[in-house]
């Protein structure tokens, strides 16, 4: 699985100083220098997404994307689970690839990569984390032209973010969602807040999810049909997630649909669950009765 965004955060919270690299050691295995062992480094069992730069026989050097000014190498017996006859049918110049760190030596200043150990769902899970992270920060970049501000101006607001937030994406989700307050209660000015949704709104689109479930209400009573009315409508106005709908059909009596949207499954499972609660505790309150179907 890709490293926590907690401790990448950790990370791009210290100073970071990128030196050149030197190549030395067994099998052409990248060596930093002293120096460089002072930038941001990821760590063993982290994935990431790294660009292959040039190809030997003995393996593939590459450039970490995310970890600016790092590189490390893919040695051949890493590259693939069979045999490998060619390596470079297997990596190719300016390709991306999804790697998974082996060692990083404090000591001797080493990064070793491989391919082979990362499985086909942690390879796509990490490049759409990554794509979405670019993604976030290609919206930055807009805001700030929106607002003639500097390059430093959108580097302070990522940070913000990412103290507060854990990532980038995440934060233009919730604010596509609920309204740009919320990147205001991150410590965004509400300029940079206004313009980021905007650009967000042009940007992304949030995936919705909905669920849906039945109940049998009935209610013999003097105005039982307005009773009826009065519980479904008490179940429409919940309180509810930003974003959330709910929605409510007759199937035919005393069968009843309430069809909720959210911009997550767990958001709408949750408000369902209300939803139905309110409609059969309205209902029985008011000398009726009701039940779950499904």
């Amino acid at each position: 699985m890709s490293f926590s965004l907690s401790r990448q955060v950790e990370r791009q919270r210290s100073e970071e100083k990128y030196y050149n690299l030197s190549l030395r050691g067994s099998w052409g295995r990248i060596e930093l220098s002293s120096q460089a062992s002072q930038a941001v480094m990821p760590e063993v069992g982290d994935l990431v997404v790294a660009t292959v730069t040039r190809v030997e026989d003995y393996g593939a050097y590459v450039k970490l994307d995310e970890f600016s000014g790092i590189e490390g190498l893919v040695h051949i017996s890493e590259i693939s689970t069979t045999w490998v006859r060619n390596i470079r049918e297997h990596a190719r110049q300016g390709q991306k690839l999804v790697l998974k760190v082996l060692r990083v030596s404090s000591q001797r200043n080493q990064i070793d990569l491989s391919l082979r150990r990362v499985t086909g769902r942690e390879k796509s899970e990490k490049m759409l984390e990554w794509k979405k992270e670019r993604k976030a920060e290609a919206i930055l970049t807009s805001a700030a032209d929106k607002l003639k501000k500097s390059t430093d101006d959108a580097e302070d607001v990522k940070k913000i973010l990412l103290d507060k937030f854990g990532g980038l994406y995440s934060p233009l989700e919730e604010a596509l969602d609920e309204g740009p307050e919320v990147l205001v209660k991150g410590g965004l000015t509400e300029e940079w807040a206004q313009a980021i949704a905007e650009v967000t709104k042009t940007k992304i689109r949030l995936e919705r999810s909905k669920v849906r479930g039945t109940v049998a209400i009935t209610c013999h009573k003097p105005g039982g049909v307005e009773i009826i009315k009065q519980a479904l409508m008490s179940a429409k106005k919940i309180r509810k997630p930003r974003g959330s709908e709910v929605k409510i059909y007759a199937i035919g009596s005393p069968k009843y649909r309430i069809e909720v949207e959210a911009s997550s499954f767990e958001a709408a499972e949750k408000t369902l669950s209300l939803a139905v609660e309110e409609a059969l505790g309205t209902i029985k309150k008011a000398g009726g009765e009701g039940r779950k179907l499904g």
